[in-house]
């Protein structure tokens, strides 16, 4: 942990602080404004939605502008996208709020390449570790951001425009710590150069396919789950400060790992520690299914948090093996589109199935996804071993 890395996790603290203060809140205030009420997370579903479709114009600001200017921009969008929440808020305008969280999908799509950044601070025989120290930042999100909407949201007469307010001023001092990060020098491409590989061979890889299979529907597993519970237990009676205290073991078992998952990685291999965060989002499903008191939904949301450790960042560490340096913004690009996309549509089905369905349908649908990442992570076991074999023969002969 050097210093330019140190100064990368705190940025990506505040990133979560803003993330998880979103998700606290914004499906409360969409219920709130919402016409009808299987529309409350649309507000949730535009953040991933502008995500997904931001990951194209940032992929090429990363290529033409470098690390640090990218960064910038999205923070600066991130404080002007806060602000028109908190304006939609007080003036109660549904569809403005909408607009605004789908603005801060540009942020979203940004600074979740700060993971990719990591390994660019580091040795390379550290990019595992330097990957997982720097989402590790999220126990800053953990601790922040439930605790700022529960401290905020009655800060002003309409409920929840101070912690709109407050995350101006954290986008603020996330951009002026990114200031202080030195990342390697920028070379812009020359007009009209070749950039390695193009995408759609990249895309066919067969470690791409299975990166990107563990790292999006795990994720579109755990927004599922992680969006309805603020409205489950809301409809269950559930008072807000139980909802702070299950999402914050939520984020801190999504990144307290994070300080023991690259070496977890580099000892036992990456596919062995994605089928472990499968097998904890199913137990996670069936502590859910058990009951609905505060220590139910807490396990539940810890075990589903960790699970999503293992896979997010298995995920993005297999991705490395895809691309060369010269493929690396289109790739990590590719990777985020589908990442945003699948949470995207988990955002709105959470919504939609929470009021509709509730939550034991909504838990029993999750298992599906993870299915499908369990057969990849065999597929791809299998591949390896055929490969291997195959060079082995090769040698043999």
């Amino acid at each position: 942990m050097n210093r330019k890395l140190l100064l990368l996790t705190l940025c990506q603290g505040l990133f979560l602080t803003n993330n998880v203060t979103f998700i606290a809140i914004n499906g409360l205030v969409g219920l709130a404004l919402a016409p009808f009420a299987w529309l409350a997370t649309l507000p949730v579903t535009a953040y991933v939605v502008g995500a997904a479709l931001s990951t194209a114009p940032v992929a090429r600001s990363q290529r033409f502008l470098g690390r640090k200017r990218s960064f910038q921009i999205g923070l600066v969008v991130a404080a002007v996208s806060a602000g028109i929440c908190a304006w939609a808020a007080v003036t109660q305008q549904f569809w403005l709020l909408v607009t605004a969280t789908f603005i801060a999908g540009y942020y979203s799509a940004n600074a979740s390449l700060y993971r990719f950044a990591a390994p660019e601070l580091a040795a390379p025989s550290y990019k595992e570790k330097a990957i997982s120290l720097v989402l590790a930042g999220g126990i800053v999100g953990a601790v922040v951001g439930p605790n700022l909407a529960n401290w905020t949201r009655g800060l002003l007469p309409t409920p929840f425009v101070g912690a709109y307010l407050a995350l101006v001023v954290v986008a603020l001092l996330s951009l002026l710590i990114m200031s202080c990060i030195g990342f390697p020098r920028h070379e812009a491409p020359v007009p009209g150069a070749q950039s390695g590989r193009p995408l759609c061979q990249i895309i066919r890889q067969p470690v791409f396919v299975v990166a990107v299979a563990g790292a999006a529907l795990g994720y579109a597993v755990m927004n599922l789950l992680m969006a309805a519970t603020p409205l489950a237990m809301q409809m269950l009676d559930h008072p807000f400060g139980h909802i702070a205290i299950v999402l914050q073991w939520h984020v801190l078992g999504m990144f307290v790992p994070s300080f023991f998952t690259g070496h977890l990685i580099k000892r036992f291999g990456v596919l062995p520690i994605m089928s472990v965060g499968v097998m904890l989002m199913v137990i996670c499903v069936a502590v859910a299914l058990s009951g609905v008191a505060l220590m139910q939904f807490t396990v539940a949301l810890l075990l589903l948090g960790v699970g999503w450790n293992f896979l997010y960042i298995g995920g993005s560490t297999l991705l490395t093996e895809a691309y060369t340096a010269d493929e690396k913004n289109k790739t990590q690009g590719a990777m985020d589109f589908c990442v945003f996309a699948s949470v995207a549509i988990s955002s709105f089905a959470s919504g939609v199935l929470i009021t509709t369905e509730g939550w034991f349908w909504i838990n029993l649908g999750s298992l599906m996804p993870l299915v499908l990442i369990a057969a990849a992570l065999c597929w791809m076991a299998r591949y390896q071993a055929t490969r291997r074999l195959a060079g082995a023969n090769g040698q043999a002969e």
